[in-house]
């Protein structure tokens, strides 16, 4: 029987909620309190299955997003989140289907870019998605930081006071629109983020457990970072604690905050461990202590990935680190975003347009992707075989180019 895939009806979203938890390998049982709960923040047209005999046996969702390029511009994204396939029906090309409808109607939305989190690395380069932000999360032994134990309070006259979670829904959705100006890989939280985040809405079946929430302020007044995290209640043989302070959340919109924040949360009592949650990969976090080998890497990965569908808009969004100007071959099998275009940087800016010079690189839609936020190498995916160069020179001209002081980071899952 033929495998349908299109987007699902009203009557289909259990099943489709039911499909999702098989495919993300969670108990299929979906009462109705969690699919009113989940029905109210999903649109079903932004929601496709793949269907045999009336049962929903993959998922597809998308969701509108903006993330933050270099240079500080905020970018329209389809956001692709919950794709799963059922193992009955896996290598029938039901994802790569579900896919293409996807992007071809994130591409007829207008939408220069696509982004997800990809849980497994070798799918999504099939569908020219390329990594472009990594994470980095680090264990702290807070004995060994070096920190004083007995200095209180932060330097430079700032302050921070624990708060509860309706404060963080009123001061947090503003920090998050500052960090999200200043740090490119950023991407959008609406009301609901901070809702479900703050215990505000259920998300049965999983039940809401209060965290810690602390604000940063300035002397002046001005709330300036934003921690919040969770501990755990463990003690030794001999009644020490051994307690591990988990962080959930910390965004800071200047270098004090930052110290501030780090240094508080290493100096909770009874925390003998902090783990960081997902960092950029060049946080200031080990830097920040005293004794930088306290912080130890626990995870090291990729983490957003992001597919160009509008070169010359997304190439035109962002800034450059230097003047360059290239011929870019873009390949692209989907049809959406390849062509030659040149690319001309000068102060930062650049203009992008079609040509029919001859290239002086040529890379997979793929590795535009990689390069666009600025983490990637151009030289390192030249080395790789990933990246064809016509013209000596126009690698190392590209990597200068593309690459950025700071790293790129998406703070959120999603």
């Amino acid at each position: 029987m033929t495998v349908d895939t299109r987007p699902i009806t009203e009557s289909e979203f259990p099943g489709w909620l039911r499909a999702l938890a098989t495919g993300f390998l969670r108990p299929p049982l979906i009462t109705d309190e969690e699919a009113e709960s989940r029905r109210a923040h999903m649109d079903l047209a932004r929601m496709s299955g793949a269907f045999d005999d009336g049962r929903c046996v993959a998922t597809y969702r998308t969701f509108d997003q903006r993330i933050t390029v270099p240079g500080g511009a905020r970018v329209a994204a389809t956001a692709v989140t919950q794709v799963t396939v059922s193992p009955t029906h896996r290598r029938r090309g039901l994802l790569s289907r579900l896919m293409a409808e996807g992007l071809a109607g994130a591409k007829e939305r207008g939408d220069a870019l696509a982004t997800l989190i990809a849980a497994e690395y070798p799918i999504y380069g099939r569908y020219g998605f390329g990594p472009a932000a990594s994470i980095t999360e680090w264990t702290v032994d807070v004995p060994r930081t070096g920190l004083d134990g007995r200095r209180a309070l932060p330097e430079g006259g700032g302050r921070i006071d624990l708060v509860e979670s309706g404060d963080v829904r009123k001061t947090g959705p503003a920090l998050h629109e500052r960090l999200a100006a200043d740090r490119h890989g950023v991407v959008s939280r609406d009301e609901h983020w901070w809702n479900v985040n703050t215990g505000a809405e259920p998300t049965p079946p999983h039940p809401w457990t209060e965290p810690f929430h602390a604000v940063y302020r300035s002397a002046g007044g001005e709330p300036e970072g934003l921690v919040t995290y969770a501990a755990d209640d463990r003690w030794g043989d001999a009644k020490q604690p051994l307690n591990t302070a988990t962080v959930r959340d910390l965004i800071a919109v200047t270098p004090e905050a930052e110290r501030a924040l780090w240094h508080f949360v290493c100096s909770v009592d009874w925390v003998t461990t902090v783990r960081s949650g997902y960092r950029a990969a060049d946080d200031l976090l080990p830097d920040l202590l005293p004794d930088p080998r306290a912080a130890r890497v626990r995870t090291a990965a990729d983490f957003l990935w992001v597919r160009v569908l509008d070169t010359v808009r997304a190439l035109e969004a962002r800034t450059y680190e230097a003047p360059a100007s290239l011929v870019l071959e873009v390949v692209d099998a989907a049809g959406f975003a390849g062509g030659r275009f040149r690319l001309a940087t000068e102060g930062g800016r650049a203009s992008c347009a079609p040509t029919t010079a001859a290239p002086d690189l040529t890379l997979d839609v793929r590795e535009l992707g990689a390069l666009y936020l600025g983490d990637a190498s151009a030289v390192r995916l030249s080395a790789l075989g990933l990246l064809t160069e016509h013209r000596a020179g126009a690698v190392a001209e590209a990597d200068t180019a593309f690459r950025t002081a700071r790293r790129p980071w998406c703070p959120d899952v999603f």
